[in-house]
């Protein structure tokens, strides 16, 4: 199995596993799968953590307003009332106001919190340095641990519009927002290889060999977005590294250079001719004057 070393720009995403005989198409639709569903898992786990600490989603028309301006207005969460956190609700006010402030007491607040945890755990990129590789059985598992958190602490499950039920749903918006711009369509994916674009009707074996222990980098990129940029011929660690040894070098000069002058010379072991001396027996003659 050759081993592909996800990368979005310089910055590592996961491992992955896939035969030399693999199809360029499937291979491309199968990375940007994974790609996306951890994208998802992300945002699940930030939502998810604004749900532990303020209770559900307000509607979208009472978003942002003070208290004041929704009695006024005469605004009611109906949603809100009815999606009550398993053993009560303790009041956390939003100060974004996005949130009902209704957050679930401190024991299902650590059943969601454990949960995200786990979560993140496997989607982690600390993943690719653990030499773990990714598969989407094991993403789905970690969004089936995140949506089991949130049955057990709201039986009655999110309003609509939550936008944690949405991510559920596959009925997320992300237009407009950053998070949309990092979502990569299947259809739209490439991959890019040693400054070369993995085309979708060859082989991977066509790129790397038919060495199955090969491991590569790849980058994943969208289409028209042009080549990402080469990989630097040493890593930062490395970089830092030899930047530490230079100076370190540099010191050590430094301190020969004030360390250079001739007293030593003047020591009795730089003597050359003591040897003589002792075996003459005039050795330690002192001259003065009487």
């Amino acid at each position: 199995m050759v081993l592909l070393h996800v990368k979005r720009g310089d910055e590592s995403q996961f491992l992955l596993q896939a035969p030399g005989s693999s199809e360029v198409e499937e291979l491309t639709a199968q990375v940007a799968r994974v790609y996306n569903a951890r994208l998802k898992a992300q945002r699940l786990c930030s939502e998810m953590e604004e749900l532990a600490e303020h209770g559900v989603f307000l509607p979208p028309n009472m978003q942002g307003l003070t208290d004041e301006q929704i009695e006024e207005l005469k605004l009611k969460d109906e949603w809100g009332e009815k999606c009550i956190p398993s053993g009560g609700s303790v009041f956390k006010k939003d100060d974004v106001g996005r949130r009902n402030g209704q957050a679930p007491n401190e024991k299902m607040k650590q059943v969601i919190k454990k949960t995200i945890e786990e979560a993140k755990a496997i989607i982690s990129k600390k993943q690719v340095e653990a030499n773990v590789c990714v598969t989407m059985e094991m993403v789905n598992d970690a969004l089936d641990q995140l949506r089991g958190a949130v049955m057990i602490v709201y039986p009655m499950g999110l309003p609509p519009y939550d936008p944690i039920r949405m991510e559920f749903e596959n009925k997320e918006d992300l237009s407009g927002t950053q998070a949309g711009l990092n979502v990569i369509k299947e259809s739209e994916a490439q991959l890019w290889w040693a400054a070369k674009e993995l085309r979708r009707t060859k082989k991977l074996s066509d790129y790397v060999g038919k060495n199955e222990k090969t491991k590569i980098i790849v980058k994943i990129q969208q289409r028209g977005q042009g080549a990402p940029a080469r990989e630097p011929i040493i890593s930062s660690e490395e970089q830092k590294q030899l930047m530490l040894y230079y100076h370190r070098r540099q010191e050590e000069l430094k301190k020969l250079e004030e360390n250079d002058d001739d007293s030593c010379l003047n020591s009795p072991w730089a003597d050359n001719t003591a040897l003589k001396r002792h075996f003459h027996g005039v050795k330690d003659i002192k001259w003065r004057p009487r």
